[in-house]
């Protein structure tokens, strides 16, 4: 991992994400599949603003680890048709884009995917749970 991020630079990169997830919420409407669009859009929203809310009374370090839990929760979803599971993929997406911003070194990342279940055996609301 470069660097570590203050989590004044954590907060105005997760600003930024939200609003291109904003962005994508407007045009919706303009996709092959709007529903699934706007919905892994707004999951995208959801977990930048559960991160930047998490992040707000933690340290930069305890953010990561925070998202990588999450990450390791998520089920996989690839493989499935693109407007399947949008929520999933939406919060996939976002802690991807978050892993990005952050510096964190593909190796972790890939060990987190790693032990990511399998869709059938994830519970229904693993990719809905709060922060």
């Amino acid at each position: 991992m470069k660097e570590p991020m203050t989590t004044e630079q954590i907060l105005l990169g997760l600003k930024h994400y939200r609003r291109i997830a904003r962005q994508d919420m407007l045009r919706a409407t303009e996709t092959p599949h709007p529903e699934a669009f706007l919905k892994h859009a707004e999951s995208r929203r959801e977990i930048y603003a559960a991160l930047g809310s998490y992040a707000e009374a933690h340290a930069s370090d305890e953010v990561i680890e925070h998202a990588l839990e999450r990450y390791r929760a998520l089920p996989f979803v690839t493989g499935t048709a693109e407007h399947e599971h949008p929520d999933i993929k939406g919060h996939e997406n976002a802690l991807e884009n978050f892993f990005l911003l952050v510096g964190l070194d593909p190796k972790a990342r890939r060990e987190a995917r790693s032990r990511r279940p399998r869709l059938d055996a994830a519970s229904p609301t693993d990719s809905t749970r709060a922060s």
